[in-house]
């Protein structure tokens, strides 16, 4: 994946944010822009957990992760195009079936295989159209505050009833009609704090420079929020197309060891709507719900997150 070659994007590749962040900067283009990961842990395990951000957040959401499990496995944990040091190049779109392409050929080049998914927000469906193309590289679900579209009857009604309620949802729609999305958002590294706060984190504690600079960062531009506008924009505008299993790779995945997290706290994805569509996967598989945490729980709660996920990955 490498030599890096030149160091084009906002966040400077060695960038630590106070030592919060220590992990080896590494880069593939293989997807057609520069994108940033992390791979630490056992290098030679033949199983591989990959760590699935959302928006607007990147990488750094992980790493209470990453230092917890790197001891005994491979953790790999990239950044999606317009996102954290990745680059945003312009002229593409950024639609969910963009992302799932992107990941798709970081996945392949790196021949990542027995890939435990660890997905939060909208990593779930980027996820899981992965594990739709690839089921026989997929050998454990974690979703963490996260919706899992599989093609589920009830999803689309679902997916309506959440964004009547939700704070984030109904903003971006309002933004949209009255033609305000981009230039908001295209702020976000000015109005970061608003936003997350907007979509949920209950810990007032975890607000310093560094944290802020942490997710402010990657938004230096209105140029650099290009992955964060069009995932919303995708959203209002109906771009996004989730992924739909044949019989054969639904039979294959509902057999997974599958776990999902959530904070109740959470105002942009209602744990209302949303696990019984983990339930109708994977009836069987234990969910747990976190009392005063939030959207961003691996914020609010990484001790207790980390506990959870540390048992089910020795016992799965």
């Amino acid at each position: 994946m490498e030599p890096l070659g030149a160091d084009t994007q906002v966040i400077h590749k060695d960038e630590t944010f106070n030592g919060t962040f220590p992990f080896k900067p590494r880069y593939s283009k293989v997807a057609g822009f520069r994108m940033h990961y992390v791979d630490e842990g056992l290098s030679d395990r033949d199983e591989v957990i990959l760590c699935l951000h959302g928006e607007p957040t990147w990488g750094y959401l992980f790493r209470h992760l990453i230092v917890a499990l790197s001891s005994e496995y491979r953790i790999v944990v990239p950044d999606h195009m317009g996102f954290g040091k990745s680059e945003a190049p312009q002229g593409r779109t950024y639609w969910l079936q963009d992302h799932v392409d992107n990941l798709e050929r970081f996945v392949l080049s790196l021949d990542l295989k027995r890939i435990t998914l660890i997905m939060h927000d909208f990593g779930g469906p980027m996820g899981m159209g992965l594990a739709i193309r690839h089921p026989d590289r997929i050998s454990r679900i974690i979703s963490i505050n996260t919706p899992l579209p599989f093609g589920q009857e009830s999803l689309e009604a679902r997916v309506a009833a959440n964004a009547r309620t939700s704070p984030w949802f109904q903003w971006i729609a309002k933004a949209e009609q009255d033609g305000t999305l981009e230039a908001v958002l295209g702020q976000l590294g000015f109005n970061i704090l608003s936003t997350l706060k907007l979509n949920g984190f209950e810990r007032n504690d975890l607000i310093t420079e560094t944290w802020l600079s942490a997710y402010g960062a990657p938004f230096a531009s209105p140029a650099d929020c290009a992955g964060a506008i069009g995932w919303a924009k995708g959203f209002v505008t109906g771009a996004h197309v989730f992924a739909t299993p044949d019989e054969s790779t639904a039979a294959a995945i509902r057999k997974l060891p599958a776990l999902t997290i959530w904070g109740a706290a959470d105002r942009t994805l209602s744990a209302e709507q949303f696990l019984p569509l983990f339930s109708e996967i994977f009836p069987n598989s234990p969910a747990y719900v976190l009392d005063g945490v939030g959207h961003y729980s691996l914020e609010d709660n990484p001790e207790q997150i980390t506990a959870i996920v540390k048992g089910f990955l020795a016992g799965a």
